[in-house]
């Protein structure tokens, strides 16, 4: 809320300056536990990108020597404004939309995108919005929301389909789906997208993740490799 504040993000509405953010491009930054063990990691992450992220004095972004809990306090602290600048840009009408840079950082592809839009969800957008900003508002910032961008007559069939409300649960859009506490008090996965619909044909999402999983699950069968918590 500082004048500089306010100059910087009057002139970026000015210029239809597109925030693209990347919120989970630098998570494990305030969080590195976290970041380095999500499910995912064991059975979608091959062993040469698994090594990539691990800290290393060579790697981009694998500046973790000895990251501290005042380094992650630190970055917290950070986000709180970041995500207070990006959403209040968003309320005064600027145009926001969702990327992630992975491939670093512990950023897994595919994954990283639905961990993306649970941020904007943090920063404050509504879940509605979130969608928006991952799917409209890209369109815009490309040039191309005549295109795609939204479900409309003459536009291209680009779409996912789940089987659960993301606008109640973003985490339903992870190719793993979400844990959920049945009726009958079991634990059960739900959503996951099923299908994945691109230029109006029809790939089946559960069968193309299980193709990713063969790929990993070999790979590290001939490397003898298996993915462990850092450093051990």
């Amino acid at each position: 809320g500082s004048p500089r504040w306010n100059a910087v993000m009057d002139e970026l509405l000015k210029l239809d300056f597109t925030l693209s953010p990347t919120f989970h491009a630098y998570e494990t930054s305030r969080d590195f536990m976290r970041m380095s063990r999500p499910e995912w990691h064991d059975e979608y992450t091959l062993p040469s990108l698994w090594r990539f992220y691990l800290p290393n004095r060579t790697n981009h972004g694998s500046f973790f020597y000895y990251w501290t809990t005042d380094d992650e306090v630190d970055w917290r602290d950070n986000y709180r404004l970041w995500m207070r600048f990006v959403n209040e840009y968003k309320n005064r009408g600027g145009r926001v939309g969702i990327g992630t840079d992975p491939g670093y950082l512990f950023n897994l592809y595919g994954f990283s995108f639905v961990r993306e839009m649970e941020l904007f969800r943090e920063a404050g957008f509504h879940p509605l919005e979130v969608i928006r900003a991952a799917t409209l508002k890209g369109a815009e910032a490309l040039g191309m929301a005549d295109k795609v961008g939204s479900i409309e007559p003459g536009k291209l069939a680009d779409m996912v389909v789940v089987g659960e409300n993301p606008v109640q649960n973003l985490k339903v859009l992870y190719g793993t789906g979400a844990v959920k506490l049945s009726d009958t008090n079991d634990v059960v996965r739900v959503g996951g997208i099923r299908y994945t619909i691109k230029d109006g044909i029809v790939y089946d999402a559960q069968k193309l993740l299980g193709d990713v999983r063969k790929i990993v699950r070999d790979t590290k069968d001939k490397e003898g490799y298996e993915i462990k918590p850092v450093g051990r």
